[in-house]
């Protein structure tokens, strides 16, 4: 039996969070990308809170990826702010080029750590 996109992905994305946790002092860096929008979450799994969330729709920019960067780079901004540093980054799932590589090169420029 062949299997959907979202199924390839949703298998994708247990294994990566099998291996990935993110706490207080190191949160996950979430991310989800859609055909429109990237969403990001800064999120700490022994509490199960969000601590900062962003999307790039909030953003004014040309092309998809120039929105993500910005949200990338704002997320980041604002972590900085809340103290966190360092993050452990979860792809969701989606494969580590485009939109998704460009989105973690900007945060990573943008200070944070991972």
């Amino acid at each position: 039996m062949a299997l959907t996109k979202t199924q390839q992905r949703d298998r994708r994305h247990n294994r990566v969070r099998a291996r990935v946790n993110g706490t207080a002092a190191r949160p996950r860096l979430s991310i989800f990308r859609s055909n429109t929008r990237v969403v990001a979450q800064l999120i700490d799994d022994e509490k199960m809170v969000t601590i900062v969330s962003i999307s790039s729709d909030t953003e004014k920019a040309k092309t998809p990826r120039e929105r993500a960067e910005a949200a990338a780079v704002t997320l980041a901004k604002v972590a900085i702010e809340k103290g966190i540093k360092a993050v452990v980054f979860d792809r969701g799932g989606f494969q580590y080029l485009g939109t998704v590589k460009a989105f973690a090169d900007a945060a990573r420029t943008a200070g944070l750590e991972f």
